[in-house]
């Protein structure tokens, strides 16, 4: 996991630790509270979704260019060969 990725994971974590102790203590109904508590925590499963899923695409990609950058150079090598040879 890169450095990156904890630091986000790291201030998510605590974002949601404050959000919920702020929650808990507020003077609310148990019922408002509760729906505050669920929606809130709807939000943050779709944000994490939209994260991995962009992440997901991202090291897709990097694949992609490692295999093509990979494949040139072996097809450089091999003209290099022929060319000396």
């Amino acid at each position: 996991m890169s450095t990156n990725s904890k630091i986000i994971l790291g201030v998510l974590g605590a974002a949601a630790a404050g959000v919920a102790i702020g929650l808990l203590l507020a003077p609310e109904k148990g019922t408002e509270m509760r729906k505050k508590l669920a929606d809130t925590a709807e939000g943050w499963a779709d944000h994490l979704t939209d994260l991995f899923a962009n992440a997901k695409g991202d090291i897709e990609n990097l694949s992609k260019k490692g295999s093509k950058a990979a494949s040139d150079a072996a097809s450089t090598i091999s003209n290099a060969r022929e060319s000396y040879s």
